[in-house]
């Protein structure tokens, strides 16, 4: 791959997740803070993710893969995803909010198969050259995490202020410029003839629940589903917990979980080729039980070093499942059901399991809340470190270790 659609595919990458993080970290807090949402609307506000995700597919399958090249379709998605950011900038209360923002990530999810897709097209050996171009997506989140802090939106006075607004703002601005970025990426034709029949099952990944014939795979099938429940706790929460208890320049901070990201996406493949597939597991759902459980025995005080290991586990927690999930399920699918079988996981996943876990996260935060909006943190974090252990439990028992076949 030539240095210069290395770069131009590193920046898409820097600017697609640069654009997700500017908002998504901080919505939580945003819709407590400017908009006076109850945690049940902001959990409402949280599906949406999940709702894309279920919904993606199709769009991808009917439009991308058929009739117009992908840099296209990414653009107009970013073209019409600033004016959406610039309209929930505007927004005075959640009832104007929520349509908006489930149009928003309805168009959103399927740009992340989109960018995934113009790269991978580029490349002669994905396996060593993607890793350089994704990274780059990670910074962006991070990148944006540290700005909302040094500009101080997220502090106690830009809250009262109402400053966390600009947020979505920032977002619209660098939709824009990603959208006419992205008219300028290399051409990457659809895949599929539009007289080709287009197959839901393929595109949602139906054609895969074979593998489920397979007790293995389907405890770890069931396993990615119910972790996501305690996952959905840190998106929604995690964010107005900080801000809540007094955690100044929060947002920066949380920048250290995609850090640590990098750090063990690195490690991961040394400790996946000396542990194998259960270990490397068994780690991550330890990890993050232990989270949670920092989390709850934590403060602002002597104890936010608490916190901050907290959220640096995101590393372990996310690739040690996550990506090893892809690797397990890639070797289990073999080259007839490899892309349905991917799909059937992040259908599962960020789809079901996400949705399922924001539902929960809603009612547990508004039952341990009073009528000042006050929360019971430690209570609310034992409950998806509760959660964890009971995942780790039943796959620590039912799931057989395996070596992974290449």
């Amino acid at each position: 791959m030539k240095l210069n659609i290395r770069v131009r595919l590193s920046t898409m990458m820097f600017l697609e997740f640069f654009v997700w993080s500017a908002w998504y970290v901080t919505m939580g807090t945003y819709l407590g803070a400017n908009l006076g949402a109850t945690d049940q609307e902001i959990s409402l506000a949280f599906t949406t993710q999940s709702i894309g995700a279920i919904i993606a597919p199709f769009l991808v399958g009917l439009i991308a893969d058929r009739y117009f090249p992908a840099q296209r379709i990414l653009g107009v998605i970013h073209l019409i995803g600033a004016w959406l950011m610039y309209q929930l900038y505007q927004s005075e209360d959640f009832a104007a909010f929520f349509p908006l923002i489930l149009g928003y990530m309805i168009l959103f999810m399927p740009t992340l198969a989109l960018v995934n897709s113009i790269s991978f097209n580029q490349m002669n050996n994905p396996e060593k050259e993607f890793s350089v171009v994704r990274v780059w997506g990670t910074i962006g989140w991070i990148a944006a995490g540290f700005l909302i802090s040094a500009f101080a939106w997220d502090s106690k006075e830009g809250l009262e202020s109402g400053m966390l607004k600009n947020t979505w703002l920032m977002a619209s601005y660098l939709s824009l410029a990603l959208g006419i970025f992205s008219m300028t990426l290399p051409n990457t034709p659809p895949k599929a003839g539009r007289a080709d029949k287009f197959k839901l099952s393929e595109a949602i990944g139906l054609d895969a629940l074979s593998l489920l014939k397979d007790k293995n795979f389907a405890i770890f099938f069931l396993s990615s589903i119910l972790i996501c429940i305690p996952l959905a706790f840190y998106y929604q929460n995690a964010s107005p917990f900080l801000t809540e208890i007094g955690v100044e320049n929060s947002t920066g901070k949380m920048a250290i979980g995609q850090m640590s990201e990098v750090l063990f996406m690195l490690a991961l493949p040394i400790f996946f080729s000396r542990f194998g597939v259960k270990k490397t597991l068994i780690v991550a759902m330890l990890a993050w039980a232990i989270r949670y459980l920092f989390f709850a025995l934590g403060d602002a005080g002597s104890g936010v070093w608490l916190l901050l290991l907290g959220i640096a586990l995101h590393g372990v927690c996310y690739d040690f499942f996550f990506v090893t999930g892809q690797i397990y399920t890639d070797a289990h699918a073999g080259e007839k059901y490899k892309s349905s079988a991917q799909g059937l996981i992040t259908l599962a996943t960020y789809g079901v399991g996400m949705l399922i876990g924001f539902w929960i996260a809603g009612m547990i935060s508004d039952f341990y809340s009073d009528m000042q909006g006050n929360h019971q943190w430690k209570s609310i974090w034992l409950i998806p470190s509760g959660i964890s252990v009971l995942v780790l439990l039943f796959f620590m028992t039912l799931f057989r270790d395996e070596k992974i076949k290449h």
